[in-house]
């Protein structure tokens, strides 16, 4: 006798797993009422239809952050997409928090830790999957970080398509002091804290590319270094946060700004990520 689908079992199977009327239909026919043989097939869905999308570009989605422990320990979460349509949806965004919530609360390092993970016993890799078979879309997580420290203060870029994370050496004096340096890494882009945690490569790079320009200027090979040299400080006054413009004042630097507002205070270091910059 051929299993009968109720409207009750249709709504239950939808609720976990999100997908559409028709498909928990079908999923409970072939399941022959097997609720749990119906999940796995519109898991399996979710799969085939991730594995025939594995080439697609995923650059749309949304950037999460979250601190807990009195803001000592801060994670942020990038989960892409494929449209700005579905990236704004309340559900899409639910997911990714919820990825989040259950990341920062293990010892994951990286995205292909949190894909490990799992939340009621699936792992978050096997959810992703069944998403797309929901979505119709390529999903993945291209970015995870965790971050620990005496204060951690977070920014996210009101699309949610920015945010930053930046560790202090302690409690800042003003809430406003952190939540502005936040948004100078997020503006600013910078490579590093300081000059001297510029990696020796990207020194190197920026020396030989100023050397190159001052030949093609014509300089005196006897200059040449100099003019590099001079060039590279430039390359610093831009690229390294502490020795960025303020954002706020032009007329200072960042590492003016914390100490007029808090002399003791010190930032030991950031994270940054756009989806743009993928």
């Amino acid at each position: 006798m051929a299993y009968k689908v109720t409207t009750a079992d249709i709504q239950k199977l939808r609720k976990a797993t999100g997908a559409g009327m028709m498909d928990c239909k079908k999923a409970l026919i072939e399941a022959e009422g097997d609720f749990d043989k119906a999940v796995e097939i519109i898991r399996k869905k979710g799969k085939a239809i991730a594995n025939k999308r594995a080439d697609r570009e995923a650059k749309e989605g949304v950037v999460f952050t979250k601190k807990i422990n009195d803001d000592k320990v801060a994670a942020m979460i990038a989960l892409n997409c494929e449209t700005d349509f579905v990236a704004k949806t309340d559900k899409f965004m639910d997911f990714a928090k919820k990825i989040l919530d259950v990341a920062i609360e293990s010892d994951a390092k990286n995205a292909d830790d949190v894909k490990q993970l799992k939340i009621d016993g699936v792992t978050v890799q096997e959810l992703i999957n069944e998403q797309i078979g929901v979505i119709g879309e390529k999903i993945d997580i291209p970015y995870y970080v965790k971050a620990e420290g005496e204060f951690i203060e977070e920014y996210v870029h009101m699309n949610n398509k920015l945010a930053s994370l930046v560790i202090f050496n302690k409690k800042p004096a003003d809430y406003q002091i952190g939540r502005d340096i936040c948004m100078q890494v997020v503006a600013m882009n910078p490579v590093a804290v300081d000059k001297d945690e510029v990696p020796e490569e990207v020194k190197e790079k920026e020396l030989e590319i100023a050397k190159e320009q001052a030949r093609n200027e014509g300089k005196p090979e006897n200059i040449v270094e100099k003019i590099a040299m001079g060039r590279l400080n430039k390359f610093y006054q831009e690229a390294t946060l502490l020795n960025q413009q303020f954002i706020k004042d032009h007329k200072k630097t960042v590492r003016d700004y914390i100490k007029e507002n808090d002399k003791d205070l010190k930032v030991i270091k950031f994270y940054r990520f756009s989806l743009t910059d993928q």
